[in-house]
């Protein structure tokens, strides 16, 4: 990443500020829902008290001795941000050591009865099984007579709003799912993202999921249809090795997504066939990284992950998060290029992403304007804007309007 003293790294330690109020509310908030989801025992509601403790009134405490992953997060900060407060420290890694230590607490890393349980499982499954989900895959009928160029539109659409199904920003927006569906994108660099997928039948996609339930859904629609059209040959979808961020998928969540789908009637059933047999016979295929859940940006990945992204025709980064780790979580002036903040990435890099934190780059003057003029500053964190933006090609951008 370029030197960048005009584009501060974020903290949470102003009062009154978005990561403020993720790590003085919506953090506590994550821990009583967490406490009720599942029946814990003493030990469990002990560590989580504990928790709940630390990050509201306490510092950054490390790992347990013989935590499995303690030297790889020494490395990643721990060793000079224990014993400070939550709140000092980048809120990027801040957030990240939260969900790791939520992990702790109810007994995810063993040994014991409870290693590997979910702790989140039950808001994805609930999420995965509403009615809301059953009206989504039938939608799907509706595309199948329209021609590809539209249906593919129609589905990367359909995977960018599909970030707003995101449950962890859901404890704190309530009524966020009741907005507008379809507000308008801040910028628009699909025609470059189609250019590199072109329907010759060997483009190589890498998908960097975000989260599980109805987001996940319309990012393995997409995946299928681009598998099913030639526009890629191979796909490699990345996931989260452990539960992260509430509803960050996992293979388990890829599993429960893809059965969601097998159950289901028509289009979304035909899909449904596609992804398994392209996972049967490795055209399809998940990974998940031990950096994908790393309080880190992308720009500090490391050579393994850095040389399969460098082989792929495109990557594509689904959501807030991983936007702020692919530009870094900095207070960029919203006018600056995202080629500059994206450009040390190996190859050809697509951003799908809903609005959901302070972090933005690429905006146009008038842009930025219309959106301050509109909302002050809300356009940042309300999730009612969408951008799609594209680095390492030459870019054919859409006019764009804010609304």
């Amino acid at each position: 990443m370029p030197d960048t003293p005009f584009a501060p790294v974020i903290l949470g330690n102003e009062p009154g500020s978005f990561p403020h109020g993720v790590l003085a509310e919506r953090h506590p908030a994550i821990i009583g829902r967490v406490r009720n989801a599942l029946p814990y025992g003493p030990e469990q509601h002990r560590a989580l008290d504990a928790l709940l403790r630390s990050c509201t009134e306490g510092t950054v405490e490390p790992l347990p001795a013989d935590a499995p992953d303690r030297d790889r997060w020494q490395e990643w900060g721990l060793a000079g941000y224990a014993g400070r407060s939550w709140y000092d420290v980048p809120w990027l890694w801040s957030e990240s050591y939260f969900y790791r230590r939520l992990l702790d607490t109810v007994g995810w890393f063993g040994p014991g009865p409870w290693q590997g349980i979910d702790p989140f499982r039950p808001f994805k499954r609930a999420e995965l099984d509403a009615p809301e989900t059953d009206e989504e895959l039938a939608a799907l009928d509706a595309l199948s007579d329209l021609p590809e160029r539209q249906r593919a539109r129609a589905l990367l659409h359909g995977s960018l709003w599909g970030n707003r199904a995101d449950l962890g920003f859901r404890l704190s927006a309530e009524g966020a799912e009741a907005r507008d569906p379809a507000p308008a994108l801040v910028a628009d660099d699909s025609a470059a993202l189609w250019s590199l997928l072109p329907p010759d039948g060997t483009a190589t996609l890498v998908l960097v999921a975000d989260n599980a339930g109805r987001e996940l859904v319309p990012d393995l629609l997409l995946i299928a249809h681009l598998l099913a059209e030639g526009r890629a040959a191979r796909a490699v979808l990345h996931v989260k090795p452990h539960p992260y961020y509430v509803s960050d998928a996992t293979t388990a969540d890829v599993v429960d997504a893809l059965h969601r789908l097998r159950a289901a009637s028509g289009a979304a059933a035909g899909h449904a066939r596609v992804l398994w047999s392209a996972m049967a016979d490795g055209r399809l295929t998940v990974r998940a990284h031990p950096f994908s859940c790393a309080p880190l940006p992308y720009a500090e990945m490391p050579d393994d992950l850095r040389a399969e992204f460098a082989a792929a025709t495109l990557t594509v980064f689904k959501g807030d998060l991983n936007y702020r780790r692919l530009v870094g979580d900095r207070l960029w002036p919203p006018t600056t290029s995202f080629q500059e903040a994206a450009g040390y990435f190996p190859g050809p890099v697509a951003t799908l992403r809903t609005l959901k934190s302070d972090v933005i780059t690429g905006l146009s003057a008038a842009t930025e304007a219309a959106l301050v003029a509109a909302e002050d500053h809300r356009w940042r964190t309300s999730g009612t804007h969408a951008l799609i933006q594209v680095c390492g090609t030459d870019v054919k951008r859409s006019p764009t309007a804010a609304t």
